[in-house]
């Protein structure tokens, strides 16, 4: 019979995760999706998390778009598409470096930087689209979301000053992420992360993630995004300065 994962912690964490992931894709955007593999490496691997959470965020990916298809920048996406998938060609051939406390210190960072940024004062005039700051951070979204589906902070970091109209940011980051996320199956399997443990329970929460999403959809004109984004950020600033000290001590 094939086993799950078998800390009753994972599923304290992956729950929420997923559902606040699902909202994200689903009405939000933002980034804040990156949540779901930070939590996760709090009681498991990272390398193990992000096995667990790719076929999730893909069948995730089918109802955001149909909400959403047709609506996302074709400019910017010309710009940021092809930068990831670069990035994703270097995430391939050095995930094997990374080890789980790189790992961790590196998802630290990930989640402490888009905090911070994101608590900076804003400008309040639309920045100019640039097709060199694209490359730039499309890439590192690329190889973020690659090693640990964080690409969610550097994507933000470049589309929200644009201060594109909600449902065109929504639509483009659910596309965006959508193709990153079916590129990234073949590498997974070439790196061997995929094992019927990681997959089985992949399968037992794709309800979850897929639920969250729908939500998500249904809570794009309702929700009080300010309070909805709060959280986020509360949750994590403290996730990313407890994995750093993991990392850190287990180095």
């Amino acid at each position: 019979m094939t086993q799950l994962v078998d800390n009753p912690w994972f599923y304290v964490a992956a729950l929420p995760a997923l559902v606040l992931t699902g909202i994200s894709k689903g009405g939000l955007g933002g980034g804040v999706g990156g949540v779901a593999v930070p939590l996760m490496a709090l009681t498991i691997s990272p390398a193990h998390a992000a096995a667990i959470m790719l076929p999730i965020l893909c069948v995730m990916d089918l109802p955001a778009i149909k909400a959403y298809f047709g609506r996302w920048d074709k400019q910017q996406m010309r710009i940021i598409l092809p930068a990831a998938l670069a990035g994703m060609v270097v995430g391939t051939f050095t995930f094997r470096y990374l080890n789980d406390s790189w790992l961790r210190i590196l998802l630290g960072i990930i989640a402490v930087g888009f905090v911070a940024n994101n608590l900076r004062r804003t400008n309040p005039h639309p920045a100019r689209p640039s097709r060199a700051k694209g490359w730039f951070w499309g890439s590192v979204s690329g190889y973020t979301s690659f090693v640990a589906h964080a690409g969610g902070p550097p994507f933000s970091v470049y589309m929200l000053p644009l201060k594109l109209d909600k449902t065109v940011f929504v639509a483009t980051s659910v596309v965006f992420f959508a193709v990153g996320n079916y590129v990234k199956i073949l590498p997974y399997l070439w790196l061997g992360l995929f094992d019927s443990r990681n997959l089985a329970t992949s399968i037992v929460l794709f309800p979850v993630g897929v639920a969250g999403v729908y939500l998500g959809v249904w809570l794009h004109k309702r929700l009080n995004q300010a309070l909805f984004y709060r959280i986020i950020f509360v949750l994590l600033g403290v996730t990313g300065v407890k994995l750093l000290y993991d990392g850190i001590t287990r180095l």
